[in-house]
C-alpha cells in the first residue's frame, strides 16, 4: 500500500489521524449499550442541521454505495417508473439499480460537460410520469456540481418523489434538502466528511417512508427497518460504534467552522486548481465554471500523455490524483479538493507537482 505525500484523490480523500484514533477505542456492543444509542440520535441531528432538513437520518453500515441501492430498491416496485437525469457514471447507474427491481427507467443524457435542458426536462416530466426522479448533486468522475435548485420546482410539481445524491457534495457545496423538495438524500462518509468508507447516510421525507412501506423490500439494505430502530432499540444489523464515534467529531468539526465556511474554502481551492491548470494548457471538462464542481476538478488528458502514463509520472512525485470511468475512462482526470483535502497548501504542492510533470515532457 501506497500513503500519498500529495493526496488528492476524489475520495476516498485522506482522513485525519483524529478520526482515525476514534477506531481505536475498545467499545461495547452497539445493541445493548445506551451510549450508542445516544451517539446514533446525536450523529442523526448534527447531519440535519448540515443537511438543512427536518426528515428523518437514517445512518448505514457500509459506504456511500449502500445507500444508492437501498434507496432506489426500498421504494421502486416492478413496472415503477424512474426518470434517471444523468450527465455521468454515477447518474445512469440509476436506471441500471431501478432495472434492476423490475422497474421501468428512462434517462435523460446532457451533452458533456453540461446539465439537462430545463424545458426538456419539463416535457419529460408531463409525458412520462415518472413515479421516482433521480438525480445526482455532485457527479464525480466528471467534476460537475449539477443545479438541483433549478430542476426541484419541476420535479415537486410532477409529483413524482424525488432521489438525489450528494454524497460528493455534502459539507462541501450548500445541500438544502427540505428547500428542494428532496425525499431521499444520499450521503457517504468517504468525502467531504473526510471519514472512513464504512457509513452511509440517508434524508428520508415522509414520503418516502410511505413509498418504502408500499413497496414492503426487507434486504440488507432496506431502509424501512431503520425507520423505528432507534425507537425500538433494535439494530437491522449490528452497527458500527467506531464509525460513528468518527463521524461524531467530524460533523462538529464542519459545524464548527461554519457551513458557510467550509463551502467558501471548497470554492477557494477549487478556483485557485483550475487558475493554475488554465496556465499549463489544460481544459476543464465542464462546459461552464458555473457547473464545476468545488470539490473535484476534472481536466482532459493532456496531449502527448496517455493518462496510464500521467499517471505514473505523478506517482513518482507522491501525488494520487484519480482518473475517470465509463465513456470518460482515459480522457479526464481530476484533482479532488474535499474535505481534509481541502487546503490550499496541499493543493498548491498538487499543482506544482503537476506543472513539473508536464514541463518534464515538454523539455
Amino acid at each position: 500500500m501506497q500513503t500519498y505525500k500529495i493526496p488528492l484523490v476524489p475520495g476516498p480523500v485522506s482522513v485525519p489521524q483524529k478520526y482515525r484514533e476514534a477506531y481505536l477505542t475498545d467499545f461495547g456492543s452497539s445493541d445493548l449499550e445506551d451510549d450508542f444509542f445516544g451517539l446514533l440520535v446525536e450523529n442523526q441531528k448534527l447531519l440535519q442541521e448540515v443537511l438543512k432538513t427536518k426528515n428523518d437520518v437514517t445512518i448505514q453500515s457500509g459506504e456511500g454505495m449502500l445507500v444508492l441501492w437501498g434507496a432506489v430498491k426500498s421504494v421502486l416496485k416492478p413496472g415503477d417508473r424512474a426518470l434517471v437525469l444523468s450527465n455521468g457514471i454515477f447518474g445512469r447507474g440509476f436506471a441500471d439499480m431501478a432495472r434492476a427491481v423490475g422497474a421501468e427507467a428512462e434517462v435523460t443524457e446532457a451533452p458533456d460537460g453540461e446539465f439537462i435542458d430545463s424545458d426538456a426536462l419539463r416535457r419529460k416530466l408531463a409525458s412520462y410520469k415518472p413515479f421516482l426522479v433521480t438525480a445526482v448533486h455532485c457527479e464525480t468522475p466528471s467534476g460537475l456540481l449539477n443545479p438541483i435548485e433549478d430542476i426541484a420546482p419541476m420535479v415537486r410539481e410532477s409529483g413524482a418523489l424525488f432521489c438525489v445524491d450528494f454524497v460528493a457534495s455534502g459539507g462541501g457545496a450548500d445541500v438544502r434538502v427540505d428547500e428542494w423538495g428532496i425525499d431521499l438524500g444520499l450521503l457517504g462518509s468517504q468525502k467531504c466528511l473526510s471519514l472512513l468508507p464504512d457509513l452511509s447516510m440517508l434524508t428520508v421525507s415522509d414520503r418516502a417512508w410511505a413509498a418504502a412501506e408500499r413497496a414492503g423490500y426487507q434486504g440488507y439494505d432496506a431502509i424501512l427497518p431503520w425507520r423505528s430502530a432507534v425507537a425500538d432499540r433494535y439494530m437491522p444489523c449490528t452497527h458500527n460504534w467506531h464509525g460513528n464515534a468518527a463521524l461524531n467529531l467530524a460533523l462538529k468539526d464542519l459545524l464548527a467552522e461554519g457551513l458557510e465556511n467550509s463551502f467558501a474554502r471548497h470554492r477557494e481551492v477549487a478556483a485557485y486548481c483550475r487558475s493554475r491548470a488554465k496556465t499549463m494548457g489544460l481544459e476543464l471538462y465542464a462546459k461552464s465554471k458555473e457547473l464545476a464542481s468545488p470539490t473535484v476538478t476534472a481536466l482532459k488528458v493532456p496531449r502527448g500523455w496517455t493518462w496510464p502514463e500521467l499517471d505514473g509520472a505523478l506517482r513518482k512525485r507522491g501525488v494520487g490524483v484519480g482518473g475517470s470511468y465509463g465513456l470518460l475512462a482515459g480522457k479526464v482526470f481530476r484533482i479532488g479538493h474535499m474535505g481534509n483535502q481541502a487546503r490550499m497548501e496541499l493543493v498548491e504542492k498538487g499543482m506544482d507537482a503537476l506543472e513539473d510533470t508536464l514541463n518534464s515532457r515538454a523539455k
